[in-house]
């Protein structure tokens, strides 16, 4: 009998040293594949307006500046307070700066690094919450080939870091239900999302506060849960103090108020949109899994009384009831809310990968997958060879996608489970060529290169702290970043007074309005494509 007890002892080790290394496997794998979606060609594409170009001057603010100036605690924008969000992701930046210096590379890198390491943390949430490991392979794959989160991960904004930070916090939050020590890193992740955008960490605190009372409410009189949540906001809450004594009730004015509360129920910049604005940008971006979104939430409300059911649910419907509320709406606003679909699809992909080989798939499949095969083929061809300017990588891009779809549709006609293999790959191919192209960032062909325009700038002589007015309607915060100068948009009236009254005047004008304005004394400073630099000729 000893003998027997101990072979099944030695076949039980041998089955969890292979059980860890599968593990292991899966996390590193899918962290490697993120990491190299994630990370190529940073630096290939000029940073995009707004967000990019702001969070990139408040880094290199806090770059520049001497320690004991407290930048890093009290964050500037071009020597001007910068009240908007805290300066978390702007502090990681300014670190990246120090080590690799100013660029696209190093600006982008800290957000798509973080982005890249919510990969395997999903895979993390679905091990907890699915009974089998397959489910949690497939959410994570549908969550890494969503188009999506890897292009606004990948750029030098929040959003990437707030996905990081909250799965962080839901996946401390499963592990506690078995391990209370787990509470510290939940107050971690609220406190992380906290320091990132500000009172978006209590909308996020409250989807997890739901899933617990619904699921595990014994957690909410936990005292390890508490002391976590208390320790993770300890750093919040000195950050906003010191805010508040530094600046005194501006920067409640600025920050809480204008910059976050009144985004609630007054439009910024005029975006806005419709309460169904969000599911149109899911219903747009999420293919091909989009397909099958709708069997996945069926399957999820069937059974709404397991565990991970009640977290997708809570937190896909309370994310985008908040989200649709709000007057404001920008479309990475609502990248919180992929990964629970992802989860949702996985769990649906799970299933139909263990259906009997005598059940049909549904025709509708076959039928999408045809579609998005015939717009990639047809896409393919006209930007190879008949569009105005050829474009034989974005022909490529669509004909990987093509290839992919067109694939999956056959093997679905067939009952093939090899189909969900194609399309998880078909889509790493095609997101890494586009990540590859000069096409990930299309909001740059929106208006005109900033680079050259500011190459100009600095080679003007025009010094430091300078204000130049331009015809351009429009802020450019990319245009400040690169030309290191505060390029102020203004109209034809307005540039005209301030050319008749500073005595060295800075404009960037278009040749139509140069025409417009009728000046004396012009002195070019710089030329480029549809952009002159002047200032007025000294006697």
């Amino acid at each position: 009998m000893g003998g027997s007890n101990f072979a099944w002892g030695n076949a039980r080790n041998k089955f969890r040293a292979t059980e860890k290394w599968s593990e292991v496997f899966c996390i590193v794998g899918l962290l490697v594949a993120a990491v190299v979606l994630y990370g190529i060609n940073l630096g290939g594409l000029a940073l995009r307006d707004w967000d990019e170009g702001i969070v990139a001057q408040v880094a290199r603010d806090i770059f520049h500046a001497p320690a004991e100036s407290l930048r890093w605690l009290y964050p500037t924008i071009a020597g001007e307070p910068y009240h908007n969000k805290p300066p978390l992701m702007h502090l990681l930046i300014a670190l990246t700066y120090s080590i690799g210096g100013v660029n696209e590379s190093t600006t982008r890198l800290p957000g798509a690094m973080l982005t890249a390491i919510s990969v395997p943390l999903l895979y993390g949430i679905g091990r907890e919450i699915f009974p089998q490991r397959l489910a949690a392979i497939f959410s994570a794959l549908i969550y890494l080939t969503l188009l999506p989160v890897v292009r606004h991960g990948r750029l030098a904004m929040l959003d990437g870091a707030i996905l990081c930070f909250f799965l962080l916090m839901v996946w401390c939050l499963l592990r506690s239900r078995r391990d209370l020590r787990y509470c510290l890193g939940v107050g971690i992740g609220f406190g992380l999302i906290c320091l990132t955008k500000g009172i978006l960490g209590i909308l996020l605190g409250a989807i997890a506060f739901l899933f617990i009372f619904w699921d595990t409410p014994r957690l909410l009189t936990s005292f390890y849960l508490w002391i976590g949540l208390i320790l993770g906001s300890i750093p919040v809450a000195l950050w906003y103090a010191a805010q508040f004594l530094h600046y005194g009730e501006s920067f409640i004015t600025t920050s809480l108020v204008r910059q976050s509360f009144e985004r609630i129920w007054t439009p910024v910049e005029n975006h806005t949109g419709p309460p169904w604005y969000y599911l149109l940008e899911i219903l747009e971006s999420s293919w091909p899994w989009l397909l099958f979104l709708p069997q996945s939430f069926q399957l999820t409300w069937e059974n709404r009384n397991l565990g991970w059911a009640k977290l997708i649910l809570v937190w896909s419907s309370v994310y985008l009831l908040a989200i649709s509320a709000m007057t404001t709406k920008l479309p990475w606003y609502v990248l919180p809310v992929y990964p629970a679909l992802a989860l949702a699809g996985g769990a649906y992909l799970a299933e139909v990968w263990h259906f009997p080989a005598t059940k049909s798939y549904p025709r509708a499949w076959v039928v999408i997958l045809a579609l998005l095969a015939v717009a990639g083929w047809g896409g393919s061809i006209y930007f190879g060879f008949f569009a105005p300017t050829r474009e034989a990588d974005i022909g490529l891009i669509l004909a990987a996608v093509a290839i992919a779809m067109t694939l999956g549709a056959v093997l679905v006609a067939r009952c093939d489970r090899q189909f969900m293999g194609i399309l998880f790959w078909g889509m790493y191919v095609s997101l890494m060529l586009l990540m590859t192209s000069q096409h990930w960032v299309w909001e740059l062909a929106e208006a005109y290169p900033v680079k050259p325009v500011a190459q100009m700038i600095q080679n003007s002589g025009i010094p430091e702290g300078e204000k130049i007015y331009t015809s351009y309607p429009y802020n450019r915060p990319a245009l400040n970043f690169y030309s290191d100068r505060q390029v102020i948009p203004a109209s034809v009236d307005n540039l005209k007074q301030y050319w008749q009254q500073d005595s060295s005047p800075y404009l960037l004008i278009d040749p139509d309005t140069l025409e417009k304005l009728a000046l004396e004394q012009v002195k070019q400073l710089g030329t480029v494509p549809d952009w002159m630099l002047i200032t007025r000729q000294r006697a």
